[in-house]
């Protein structure tokens, strides 16, 4: 058989092959199933190529007229489920432009004209992370209001914090609950910052090297709301550093909520008892029916190692790929579209339990002195008295052994007692100790007491009205 009666693949983009793949190959090729979720944005750059198409004499008005209507009316179609997808057209891209030429006939055969699948499926993921970004910003900022808001009401309350899961100093409740918002800012503004580098449009950029075909790319950017378009038209199409960014900026935002989560849990426990947490975020037990269990702060922190996962999948995916594109990049949706939602879904949620959780100060303050919380301001007392740090940590660790044995607190101990270890404490000594006593007496900005809270209150208050 000659070259030109040999048999053609069926599918309008392969014409040079002589055969279509088998099931298998067929069902490895595709990615529908996953870049269906693309389609309005995949749409929305049809609408703005063409457009462009027409301004440069591609497309008629009318034919320009034609493509928009038979778009939008295949969104619609996708939109609500009556649109039949073929597996054998492997994406949104071929999806959409199959059923545009059905429906408008060879006024749609034009619209990929100076456009490749790969500048096409680099715009979307653009698009995409985009949109995604900015709906991730504003569960975060949702997020540290319902923070501020309980630090607000409940952030007085003297409470332990930790180190190496012992007690170290007293803080204010308000102080543990900012510490939260502080690092879903540091998430917030990774977030803001990304969004500049994902906000270069593509298009136009070809398969790798660009077209013959005068397009004026920067319409077409203008059009999207784009801050500008791509420079090299190889790195254009192959680039996925916004994608891997976005994995990361989410596997750091999941590692803060799961530090959240701990803390939480740990503090909803009977044996802490600090925080009490409302049954719409609890669940029971299958066996045990006295159980309330914290599983949605469980859930959170479990999905830390889907967010981390994603990253290492982002990253060992275009690990060694060469220049230019390649298929491999057709799996980065199946890493970075599930861990957006499950972040997005986490994020919720979390602002769900901080909104209707309150903490329990009677139960704090049980044994509130306990774990000698008050044993570093005791040292800064000898300091100011004149005594060298280091001699001053020297007296309290021996005053702490003796208080430990007799099962005392510091404060409990005498007068006597402390004057033997240095004589330069005095009755004013009494100022300094209990866990109550050491938060109205820190000094730095920044630090747990009632003067510092009152400060960072007041600076995200503030930040919040501009977050609108």
């Amino acid at each position: 058989m000659s070259a030109m009666n040999q048999p053609k693949s069926s599918k309008p983009w392969q014409h040079r092959l002589s055969a279509d793949p088998d099931q298998a190959t067929s069902h490895l090729l595709a990615s529908i199933d996953v870049d269906v979720a693309l389609y309005k944005y995949d749409i929305a750059g049809s609408v703005a190529h063409a457009t462009m198409l027409q301004k440069i004499g591609i497309l008629t008005k009318a034919e320009l007229d034609a493509v928009v209507a038979g778009l939008k009316d295949v969104a619609a179609d996708i939109e609500s489920g009556t649109l039949a997808i073929d597996p054998a057209l492997e994406d949104i891209h071929m999806v959409v432009e199959s059923a545009l030429i059905q429906r408008i006939g060879e006024p749609g055969r034009k619209l990929h004209t100076g456009r490749s699948r790969n500048d096409q499926v680099a715009l979307d993921l653009r698009l995409w992370a985009r949109d995604a970004i900015d709906d991730l910003l504003e569960l975060v900022r949702n997020l540290q209001r319902c923070l501020v808001d309980l630090a607000g009401e409940q952030g007085q309350i003297v409470m332990p914090s930790y180190t190496h899961m012992q007690r170290a100093q007293p803080i204010l409740s308000g102080h543990l609950l900012l510490a939260y918002v502080e690092m879903l800012e540091r998430d917030a503004q990774r977030l803001i910052d990304g969004r500049t580098r994902v906000n270069i449009c593509p298009l136009g950029s070809g398969a790798i090297a660009g077209t013959s075909i005068p397009l004026d790319r920067l319409s077409v950017a203008a059009q999207l709301g784009f801050a500008d378009i791509s420079r090299n038209s190889l790195d254009a199409t192959s680039d996925r550093d916004f994608l891997v960014e976005l994995c990361f900026d989410l596997a750091m935002m999941a590692t803060h909520l799961s530090r959240w989560g701990e803390d939480w849990l740990l503090f909803s426990t009977t044996e802490f008892g600090f925080l009490e947490l409302s049954d719409a975020y609890c669940t029971s037990s299958s066996m045990m029916p006295q159980k309330k269990n914290a599983d949605t702060l469980e859930l959170i922190r479990g999905k830390s190692a889907s967010a981390i996962a994603a990253l290492v999948g982002m990253l060992t995916l275009v690990k060694s790929l060469p220049s230019g594109y390649g298929r491999d990049l057709q799996d980065d949706k199946r890493f970075t579209l599930p861990v957006v939602a499950t972040m997005r879904s986490a994020l919720v949620v979390a602002a769900g339990i901080v909104s209707t959780a309150r903490f329990r100060p009677e139960r704090i303050s049980q044994g509130l002195d306990r774990g000698f919380l008050d044993a570093t301001a005791l040292a800064e007392y000898l300091v100011n008295k004149g005594v060298a740090f280091r001699t001053a940590h020297q007296v309290v660790g021996g005053l702490v052994a003796q208080a430990e044995s007799l099962g005392k607190s510091l404060s409990e101990l005498s007068l006597e007692t402390l004057r033997q270890a240095c004589e330069k404490i005095g009755p004013d000594v009494q100022d300094s100790l209990t866990a109550a006593n050491v938060v109205k007496n820190y000094a730095p900005s920044g630090a747990g007491g009632y003067q510092q809270l009152k400060e960072q209150l007041a600076f995200w208050r503030e930040a919040i009205k501009s977050w609108a």
